[in-house]
């Protein structure tokens, strides 16, 4: 589980290239923790409607399932790019395993994370901390999950997140939670490893 900074382009090449080379058999399965620079991105099902403010930050069209979403500074971004062929096939079932996987980092943290009825993510009293958005490839998936973790929260307001009319986004920092990435990736880590039963790159 590497950790940088990286332009959303950069990330997109690289997520591409390690899942292809997963598919082929050439590389193993990797979690690839880091944080972009503020942008939103469109996934599949965005509504053009929701980018409030388009000449805010960069947006990026993305192949990722869901609506508009927010990365920067501050927030800890997750690509995990796994092989279903040996896990199942079954992409509803690896979604609800991000969501435990998000849920049990959080209470690592000494946060309760939920489930909602209202969209894909994490929840935390009603107010969205964390968001899932995935692509599979020839059974290979890629893109991932963001967790906030102390990003300027107002930087939401140029989209309507995901598709949440009215749903307040939250970070473990407005929860007056812990806030140290380095303690944040090892929650990160060691909740993957209990969910998934692996520990990739």
């Amino acid at each position: 589980m590497a950790r940088e900074s990286v332009p959303y382009e950069a990330a997109i090449a690289v997520m591409e290239a390690r899942a292809a080379a997963i598919a082929d058999g050439r590389a193993g399965e990797c979690v690839w923790l880091l944080e972009h620079p503020p942008l939103y991105t469109a996934g599949t099902s965005a509504n053009p409607a929701e980018l409030v403010d388009p000449d805010r930050f960069p947006v990026h069209r993305t192949g990722r399932g869901g609506r508009y979403t927010y990365h920067g500074p501050g927030q800890r971004v997750a690509y995990v790019m796994v092989d279903l062929n040996a896990r199942g096939r079954d992409v509803r079932a690896f979604v609800r395993s991000l969501e435990a996987w998000l849920i049990a980092a959080l209470a690592e943290l000494g946060v309760t994370g939920e489930r909602s009825d209202s969209g894909v993510g994490i929840f935390v009293e009603g107010a969205k901390i964390a968001s899932i958005g995935v692509r599979v490839r020839r059974w290979v998936t890629f893109h991932g999950v963001s967790l906030n973790v102390a990003p300027d929260l107002e930087h939401f307001s140029g989209i309507v997140p995901c598709g949440l009319h009215g749903t307040p986004v939250t970070s473990l920092a407005a929860l007056g939670a812990e806030t140290g990435m380095d303690r944040v990736d090892a929650a990160l880590r060691a909740s993957f490893e209990k969910v998934f039963g692996s520990k990739p790159d």
